[in-house]
């Protein structure tokens, strides 16, 4: 393990990464991000889930180190008395997952459509381009709001984990269309070339030449999207836990933080809107640091 991660550090990549402490911070912060939320439970000082450890007396109490703060919590209190900073950590867990898993089922979806419209055209090659173009006439936060909705309309007393499903589907549905369409591109590119030309001719089945050979080749711009896309899915499962279709209202999300504390925000309890905010920031835009670093290392023509 030491020698692989030694020889990616010696690779061009890993000379690129070295090179841009941009990249490096962006790595440093997305890393502490990622270890608060796995390990959450040691992590974060108290369990914002333990309803019955929660107190209405704490609610509303300002950070710890504020001159006007007196509490033991060193961000304060939401509406409910939860630590501020462990639903920080815990909603971090939340947005990640969701991100993380929406992205992975868009790739598998994208990458599938991509490869057989790209390598197979005709027919097949129409009919899933007009699908994509189809499912790009609608704006994704819209289409994630009206699945999100439906959702909770036909199961309004479902559990917390069909609530999830819910929102993981809604923001796949739309996030596969980028991911096939830049594909089929790649996969027009690399099907006319000698390799695949060579392989055809020597007997290789179709589904081994695009599985074998043709696959391998493409991943790169779909490794770059899919980095980038984490972050906007998060955003996504934010923006839509802000608006009240996201996760359950007792599932501390950084975006019901948000949306609970834009509630006392001109009354003067800032910290409940606040620290939600810059967790959100730190993680969109660390990912998007990482995906841009990421695409030009990638690029040939920038080395």
């Amino acid at each position: 393990m030491i020698q692989r991660i030694s020889r990616w550090f010696d690779s061009d990549v890993g000379h690129s990464f070295k090179s841009s402490p941009v990249a490096m911070f962006a790595a440093v912060i997305a890393l502490i991000c990622v270890i608060c939320a796995v390990f959450a439970g040691w992590v974060s000082p108290h369990d914002p889930f333990d309803l019955a450890k929660l107190e209405l007396g704490d609610a509303r109490l300002p950070p710890a180190w504020t001159e006007l703060g007196s509490s033991k919590y060193l961000l304060g209190t939401d509406d409910q008395g939860r630590d501020i900073l462990s639903a920080v950590i815990h909603g971090a867990r939340i947005s990640l997952v969701v991100g993380l898993v929406s992205v992975i089922l868009s790739v598998i979806v994208g990458v599938v459509f991509g490869l057989l419209a790209g390598f197979w055209g005709g027919w097949l090659d129409s009919l899933l381009m007009r699908i994509c173009d189809v499912m790009l006439s609608f704006p994704p936060i819209l289409v994630a709001l009206l699945i999100a909705g439906v959702g909770r309309a036909l199961f309004p007393n479902a559990h917390t984990s069909l609530a999830f499903f819910v929102l993981i589907v809604s923001i796949s549905l739309t996030g596969w269309v980028q991911y096939a369409r830049t594909v089929r591109g790649s996969t027009l590119v690399e099907r006319s070339k000698e390799y695949v030309q060579a392989a055809r001719v020597t007997g290789v089945s179709p589904w081994r030449i695009m599985v074998r050979h043709v696959l391998p080749n493409v991943t790169g711009p779909v490794l770059v999207l899919a980095t980038i896309q984490v972050a906007t899915a998060i955003i996504t499962e934010a923006t839509l836990s802000f608006l009240g279709v996201g996760v359950p209202p007792t599932s501390p999300s950084l975006g019901t933080l948000i949306r609970v504390g834009n509630d006392y925000l001109f009354s003067g309890e800032w910290w409940i809107t606040v620290f939600p905010g810059l967790m959100l920031v730190m993680i969109a835009l660390s990912v998007n640091l990482l995906g841009d670093w990421l695409r030009d290392a990638l690029n040939p023509r920038l080395r």
